[in-house]
C-alpha cells in the first residue's frame, strides 16, 4: 500500500482477534480522561462518523447512477442492432411484396409467396414492428419523408396523396420513415 491517503478513503481500523480482559486494563490511565475531553473526543468521532456517512451516500449514489446509465447504454446498444437488422430485413420484405405484385399482375399463382409474407408479417408483429400509415394524412416529418410534392387544388397542404414506401415504428420509434408525395394549393 502507498503511503499517501485519500480523501475519499475510508479508514478501517482492524482490531486484534485477541480478546481483552477486563482486569487487564488498567483504571489509572482512565482516570486521567476528564468528562470534558471524552465528550470533545466523542463529538469528533460524531462528526467523522457523520461525514464517512455522507460519503458513502454519495458512493451509493454514484453506483446506482452509474448502474442505470450502464442499463441504458446496454439497452441502446441492444435495440440499434435490433433496428439495423430489422431495416435490411425490411428490404427483403419489400422486395416480396414487389414479387407478389408482380405475380399477381401476370396471373401467376403467387400463394407460396402469400404463405411467406404471412409469415415474415407475423414475424414483424411479434416483434412490435408496425406499419405507419400515411396516405391522406398530414405530412409530419417525424414519420414521413417527402420527395415529390403534386399541386392539387381540391387538397390541404402538406396531405399524404401517395405512399411510394411504407415505413414503419420499432418500440415506439421511427426505424424507417414512409417516403411519400404531398400536395400543394397550387
Amino acid at each position: 500500500m502507498s503511503s499517501e491517503t485519500n480523501d475519499d478513503e475510508i479508514p478501517v481500523d482492524i482490531m486484534s482477534e485477541n480478546k481483552i480482559d477486563d482486569e487487564s486494563i488498567d483504571d489509572s490511565k482512565f482516570s486521567e480522561i476528564t468528562i470534558e475531553e471524552l465528550t470533545k473526543l466523542l463529538d469528533s468521532e460524531k462528526q467523522k462518523s457523520s461525514q464517512y456517512e455522507e460519503k458513502l451516500k454519495h458512493v451509493l449514489a454514484d453506483f446506482q447512477n452509474l448502474s442505470r446509465k450502464t442499463q441504458s447504454d446496454i439497452e441502446n446498444g441492444v435495440n440499434t442492432k435490433i433496428n439495423e437488422f430489422l431495416l435490411d430485413f425490411l428490404k427483403i420484405y419489400d422486395d416480396f411484396i414487389l414479387a407478389k405484385e408482380v405475380f399477381s399482375d401476370s396471373k401467376i399463382n403467387s400463394e407460396g409467396l402469400d404463405s411467406i409474407l404471412k409469415n415474415m408479417e407475423s414475424l414483424l408483429k411479434k416483434y412490435r414492428v408496425t406499419p405507419i400509415d400515411a396516405l391522406g394524412e398530414i405530412f409530419d416529418p417525424n414519420f414521413h419523408e417527402a420527395i415529390s410534392i403534386i399541386n392539387d387544388p381540391n387538397l390541404d397542404d402538406n396531405t399524404i396523396t401517395k405512399e411510394i414506401r411504407k415505413g414503419y415504428i420499432s418500440h415506439e420509434r421511427v426505424i424507417r420513415p414512409t417516403l411519400v408525395e404531398i400536395s400543394k394549393k397550387g
